[in-house]
């Protein structure tokens, strides 16, 4: 008797019981557009959930929820290019290409805090990475580098340090050092040669190259860089190639470990991790821009 009314009773209580229901949590998109004729080159993601965008025709600033997908500009530009990006601690620092510039932004507001002119005449600075006292922008024109000494609470200096690029590398006709990354043991950086499809180690302070040993491997149109722990991500932009490359501890030497294509690439530039996720904007130099010309982000999985 008491067994079978405590079965009743459980019965009860199941039959009672409300329905489970379906997980609330948003689901990031795998792609989204950006807006119409933008033109993006680089990308960069924050320490919330925020995406950056560049233009490489106006400068203008585009800012996108990764929940989300949607976004708006928060800086018009200057009217000359932003190319790559990095942010950290609220603070977006571009690339200014022909410009020959590097531009600080408050990424809340957009707002211009300070530019710098690393070049006059001719000039292609390309990309940036931040270290943990300095921003170094690369120049695929000019063998040099440009570094931004990031003071103590990371004050911005007055002017840049520019620091000529010796030893393995030599410039050629073309794209030739575009994307840029510390090593992974952080004592030196790691240069994309586009043209040539070498990567290169440079020393921070005097600028001296030595060729990474990829064997008989070429990044060509290597064009941003992520490191992640010891693994190279390379994105081989003509080829719509995203490239992991393993490195020792000083970054001497390195083998393929992948290659990833997707259907969706449509000459991919620059890469940022979010979660479990790399995003690319796709670049589209193949395709002639207009004002209607439509651009994506794509994110792929990032292990």
């Amino acid at each position: 008797m008491r067994v079978a009314a405590f079965v009743a009773g459980l019965l009860a209580v199941l039959v009672a019981a409300p329905p489970a229901v379906a997980s609330t949590a948003p689901k990031y998109p795998t792609s989204f557009s950006l807006p119409d004729g933008f033109t993006p080159e680089g990308i960069a993601i924050d320490e919330g959930r925020s995406a950056y965008f560049g233009s490489r025709t106006t400068g203008a600033i585009y800012k996108a929820d990764l929940r989300t997908g949607q976004g708006k500009v928060i800086n018009e530009g200057p009217g000359t290019p932003s190319l790559g990006l990095k942010v950290k601690r609220n603070r977006l620092f571009v690339a200014g290409g022909t410009a020959g510039t590097a531009r600080v932004l408050d990424a809340r507001t957009g707002k211009l805090l300070k530019s710098y002119t690393l070049a006059t005449g001719n000039s292609f600075v390309n990309d940036v990475v931040l270290t943990r006292d300095a921003a170094y922008f690369t120049d695929s024109t000019n063998p040099v580098l440009y570094r931004l000494d990031l003071r103590r609470w990371g004050r911005l200096p007055a002017e840049a340090v520019t620091i000529p690029l010796t030893g393995d590398i030599a410039y050629t006709t073309g794209i030739n050092v575009n994307g840029i990354e510390q090593t992974p043991d952080g004592k030196g950086l790691l240069l994309i040669q586009s043209n040539t499809g070498k990567l290169f180690r440079a020393d921070k302070k005097t600028g001296a190259t030595k060729q990474v040993d990829l064997g008989t491997e070429l990044l060509t149109n290597g064009d941003g860089l992520l490191l992640e722990g010891r693994k190279l991500v390379v994105v081989q932009n003509f080829l719509n190639t995203v490239t992991w490359v393993g490195l020792d501890r000083r970054a001497t030497k390195g083998a393929v470990d992948r290659k990833v294509t997707d259907p969706r690439f449509d000459v991919p530039t620059t890469v940022a991790a979010f979660r479990d996720r790399l995003y690319l904007p796709n670049g589209r130099f193949s395709t002639p821009p207009t004002p209607t010309t439509p651009y994506t982000v794509v994110a792929i999985d990032r292990h």
